[in-house]
Protein backbone atom coordinates (compact mmCIF):
# COMPACT_ATOMS: atom_id res chain seq x y z
CA UNK A 1 0.00 0.00 0.00
CA UNK A 2 2.69 2.81 0.84
CA UNK A 3 4.26 1.59 -2.40
CA UNK A 4 1.07 2.74 -3.98
CA UNK A 5 1.14 5.69 -2.49
CA UNK A 6 4.16 6.65 -3.21
CA UNK A 7 4.20 5.73 -6.51
CA UNK A 8 1.21 7.55 -7.34
CA UNK A 9 2.56 11.35 -5.61
CA UNK A 10 5.14 12.17 -8.57
CA UNK A 11 2.10 11.40 -11.16
CA UNK A 12 -0.24 13.76 -8.87
CA UNK A 13 2.37 16.57 -9.03
CA UNK A 14 3.01 16.06 -12.73
CA UNK A 15 -0.84 16.34 -13.61
CA UNK A 16 -0.53 19.77 -11.30
CA UNK A 17 1.83 21.28 -13.88
CA UNK A 18 -0.04 20.33 -16.90
CA UNK A 19 -0.30 23.42 -18.77
CA UNK A 20 -3.36 24.12 -20.23
CA UNK A 21 -6.55 26.59 -20.09
CA UNK A 22 -7.52 25.05 -16.41
CA UNK A 23 -4.21 26.17 -15.40
CA UNK A 24 -4.92 29.96 -15.90
CA UNK A 25 -8.22 29.91 -15.38
CA UNK A 26 -7.61 28.27 -11.95
CA UNK A 27 -4.97 31.43 -10.85
CA UNK A 28 -7.36 33.78 -12.26
CA UNK A 29 -10.32 32.79 -10.55
CA UNK A 30 -8.19 32.86 -7.29
CA UNK A 31 -6.63 35.87 -7.81
CA UNK A 32 -10.54 37.74 -8.21
CA UNK A 33 -12.29 35.79 -6.43
CA UNK A 34 -10.45 33.89 -3.49
CA UNK A 35 -9.06 30.70 -2.38
CA UNK A 36 -12.96 29.13 -1.60
CA UNK A 37 -13.68 30.22 -5.60
CA UNK A 38 -11.34 29.13 -7.04
CA UNK A 39 -10.83 25.42 -4.80
CA UNK A 40 -14.54 24.94 -5.63
CA UNK A 41 -13.26 25.43 -9.60
CA UNK A 42 -10.80 22.71 -9.49
CA UNK A 43 -13.19 20.38 -7.30
CA UNK A 44 -15.17 20.30 -10.72
CA UNK A 45 -12.12 19.62 -12.54
CA UNK A 46 -10.64 16.76 -9.85
CA UNK A 47 -14.54 15.25 -10.64
CA UNK A 48 -13.64 15.75 -14.90
CA UNK A 49 -11.02 13.73 -14.28
CA UNK A 50 -12.12 11.19 -12.22
CA UNK A 51 -15.05 10.52 -14.45
CA UNK A 52 -12.49 10.00 -17.04
CA UNK A 53 -10.09 7.77 -15.07
CA UNK A 54 -13.26 5.62 -14.60
CA UNK A 55 -13.95 5.33 -18.15
CA UNK A 56 -10.18 4.57 -18.99
CA UNK A 57 -10.07 1.82 -16.43
CA UNK A 58 -13.30 -0.09 -17.58
CA UNK A 59 -12.75 0.39 -20.94
CA UNK A 60 -9.13 -0.83 -20.35
CA UNK A 61 -9.76 -3.98 -17.79
CA UNK A 62 -10.42 -6.87 -20.32
CA UNK A 63 -7.32 -5.53 -22.65
CA UNK A 64 -5.04 -5.25 -19.25
CA UNK A 65 -6.55 -8.42 -17.88
CA UNK A 66 -5.63 -10.19 -20.70
CA UNK A 67 -2.01 -9.45 -21.43
CA UNK A 68 -1.10 -8.75 -18.02
CA UNK A 69 1.51 -11.39 -17.93
CA UNK A 70 2.84 -10.46 -21.16
CA UNK A 71 5.67 -7.99 -21.54
CA UNK A 72 3.74 -6.86 -24.75
CA UNK A 73 1.55 -4.74 -22.51
CA UNK A 74 4.45 -2.45 -21.45
CA UNK A 75 5.28 -2.02 -25.09
CA UNK A 76 1.71 -1.23 -26.12
CA UNK A 77 1.83 1.22 -22.96
CA UNK A 78 5.17 2.42 -23.59
CA UNK A 79 4.38 3.37 -27.19
CA UNK A 80 0.66 4.91 -26.14
CA UNK A 81 2.86 7.05 -23.78
CA UNK A 82 5.44 8.09 -26.16
CA UNK A 83 3.16 8.84 -29.04
CA UNK A 84 1.31 10.84 -26.48
CA UNK A 85 4.54 12.73 -25.67
CA UNK A 86 5.77 13.25 -29.01
CA UNK A 87 2.07 14.86 -30.17
CA UNK A 88 2.00 17.13 -27.51
CA UNK A 89 6.09 18.33 -28.55
CA UNK A 90 4.78 18.66 -32.28
CA UNK A 91 1.48 20.45 -31.24
CA UNK A 92 3.31 22.83 -29.78
CA UNK A 93 5.37 24.69 -32.82
CA UNK A 94 1.19 24.81 -33.88
CA UNK A 95 0.08 26.51 -30.77
CA UNK A 96 -1.46 30.04 -30.88
CA UNK A 97 -1.73 32.11 -27.99
CA UNK A 98 -4.91 30.68 -25.67
CA UNK A 99 -7.01 33.76 -24.92
CA UNK A 100 -8.48 32.91 -21.56
CA UNK A 101 -9.87 36.55 -20.84
CA UNK A 102 -13.63 35.70 -22.22
CA UNK A 103 -13.36 32.25 -20.76
CA UNK A 104 -12.04 33.68 -17.12
CA UNK A 105 -14.57 37.13 -17.27
CA UNK A 106 -17.73 34.31 -17.53
CA UNK A 107 -16.39 31.75 -15.09
CA UNK A 108 -16.00 34.46 -12.33
CA UNK A 109 -19.19 36.17 -12.30
CA UNK A 110 -21.21 32.66 -11.69
CA UNK A 111 -21.43 31.40 -8.27
CA UNK A 112 -20.17 28.09 -6.46
CA UNK A 113 -21.74 25.98 -8.27
CA UNK A 114 -21.57 27.64 -12.05
CA UNK A 115 -17.87 27.72 -10.89
CA UNK A 116 -17.89 23.61 -10.09
CA UNK A 117 -19.81 22.91 -13.13
CA UNK A 118 -17.53 25.23 -15.34
CA UNK A 119 -14.41 23.55 -13.84
CA UNK A 120 -15.86 20.14 -14.90
CA UNK A 121 -17.09 20.32 -18.19
CA UNK A 122 -13.76 23.05 -19.54
CA UNK A 123 -12.09 19.41 -18.53
CA UNK A 124 -14.75 16.88 -19.83
CA UNK A 125 -14.41 18.35 -23.32
CA UNK A 126 -10.74 18.09 -23.33
CA UNK A 127 -10.38 14.41 -24.87
CA UNK A 128 -7.12 14.60 -24.88
CA UNK A 129 -7.56 14.60 -21.25
CA UNK A 130 -8.73 10.75 -21.36
CA UNK A 131 -6.36 9.86 -23.52
CA UNK A 132 -3.96 10.73 -20.80
CA UNK A 133 -5.40 9.02 -18.49
CA UNK A 134 -5.72 5.59 -20.49
CA UNK A 135 -2.12 5.75 -21.06
CA UNK A 136 -1.60 5.90 -16.94
CA UNK A 137 -3.74 3.03 -16.70
CA UNK A 138 -2.15 0.62 -19.03
CA UNK A 139 1.28 1.89 -17.98
CA UNK A 140 0.86 1.23 -13.80
CA UNK A 141 -1.95 -1.15 -14.00
CA UNK A 142 -0.28 -4.93 -14.63
CA UNK A 143 2.03 -3.51 -12.01
CA UNK A 144 -0.66 -3.00 -9.58
CA UNK A 145 -1.49 -6.14 -11.04
CA UNK A 146 -4.66 -4.59 -11.98
CA UNK A 147 -6.10 -5.28 -8.31
CA UNK A 148 -9.35 -2.83 -7.27
CA UNK A 149 -7.68 -1.91 -3.91
CA UNK A 150 -4.20 -1.20 -5.00
CA UNK A 151 -5.65 0.61 -8.37
CA UNK A 152 -7.99 2.69 -5.78
CA UNK A 153 -5.37 3.66 -3.71
CA UNK A 154 -2.91 4.62 -6.28
CA UNK A 155 -5.51 7.13 -8.28
CA UNK A 156 -6.91 8.59 -5.07
CA UNK A 157 -3.25 9.25 -4.29
CA UNK A 158 -2.63 11.20 -7.56
CA UNK A 159 -5.96 13.02 -6.87
CA UNK A 160 -5.12 14.35 -3.64
CA UNK A 161 -1.89 15.07 -4.43
CA UNK A 162 -2.80 17.34 -7.57
CA UNK A 163 -5.75 18.97 -5.27
CA UNK A 164 -3.03 19.32 -2.34
CA UNK A 165 -0.26 20.70 -5.08
CA UNK A 166 -3.15 22.65 -6.59
CA UNK A 167 -3.72 24.50 -3.51
CA UNK A 168 -0.43 25.99 -3.14
CA UNK A 169 -0.71 27.03 -6.87
CA UNK A 170 -4.03 28.89 -5.44
CA UNK A 171 -2.30 30.77 -2.77
CA UNK A 172 0.50 31.52 -4.61
CA UNK A 173 -1.41 33.16 -7.82
CA UNK A 174 -0.26 36.23 -8.28
CA UNK A 175 3.48 35.65 -7.92
CA UNK A 176 2.94 32.26 -10.52
CA UNK A 177 0.31 34.26 -12.95
CA UNK A 178 3.64 37.10 -12.98
CA UNK A 179 6.16 33.99 -14.07
CA UNK A 180 3.94 32.86 -16.94
CA UNK A 181 5.30 34.66 -19.46
CA UNK A 182 4.78 33.21 -22.96
CA UNK A 183 8.62 31.94 -22.76
CA UNK A 184 8.23 30.50 -19.71
CA UNK A 185 5.16 28.34 -21.05
CA UNK A 186 6.59 27.07 -23.59
CA UNK A 187 9.57 25.42 -21.53
CA UNK A 188 7.56 23.43 -19.42
CA UNK A 189 5.55 22.05 -21.84
CA UNK A 190 8.12 21.34 -23.54
CA UNK A 191 9.26 19.66 -20.41
CA UNK A 192 6.27 17.94 -19.64
CA UNK A 193 6.65 16.36 -22.88
CA UNK A 194 9.99 14.89 -22.62
CA UNK A 195 8.89 13.10 -19.30
CA UNK A 196 6.21 11.68 -21.28
CA UNK A 197 8.30 10.78 -23.82
CA UNK A 198 10.83 9.58 -21.51
CA UNK A 199 8.02 7.55 -19.35
CA UNK A 200 7.37 5.51 -22.60
CA UNK A 201 10.18 4.67 -23.67
CA UNK A 202 11.17 3.18 -20.18
CA UNK A 203 8.15 1.34 -20.26
CA UNK A 204 8.91 -0.10 -23.65
CA UNK A 205 12.66 -1.11 -22.46
CA UNK A 206 11.22 -2.98 -19.66
CA UNK A 207 8.79 -4.98 -21.99
CA UNK A 208 11.32 -5.42 -24.26
CA UNK A 209 13.82 -6.64 -21.88
CA UNK A 210 11.69 -8.49 -19.03
CA UNK A 211 14.53 -11.31 -18.26
CA UNK A 212 17.04 -7.94 -17.47
CA UNK A 213 14.54 -6.44 -15.42
CA UNK A 214 13.96 -9.75 -13.58
CA UNK A 215 18.27 -9.88 -13.23
CA UNK A 216 17.81 -6.83 -12.02
CA UNK A 217 15.31 -7.06 -9.25
CA UNK A 218 16.72 -10.14 -8.13
CA UNK A 219 19.89 -8.00 -7.52
CA UNK A 220 18.94 -5.89 -5.21
CA UNK A 221 16.88 -8.26 -3.48
CA UNK A 222 19.94 -10.03 -2.53
CA UNK A 223 21.75 -6.45 -1.74
CA UNK A 224 18.72 -5.37 0.41
CA UNK A 225 19.75 -8.91 2.35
Amino acid sequence: MINDIVSGIPWGIFLSFMIGPVFFILLETSIIKGFRAALVFDIGVVLGDIVFIAIAYLGSYRLIKSLEDNSALFIFGGMLMLAYGIISYISLHKEKKVNTHKIDNEIIKKDYLGLFVKGFFLNIINIGVLGFWLAVIISVGPKLEMQNSRMLTFFTTVIVSYLLVDCIKIVLAKQLKTKMTPSNILKIKKIISIVLMIFGVALIVQGWFPKEKEKLKDALERIDK
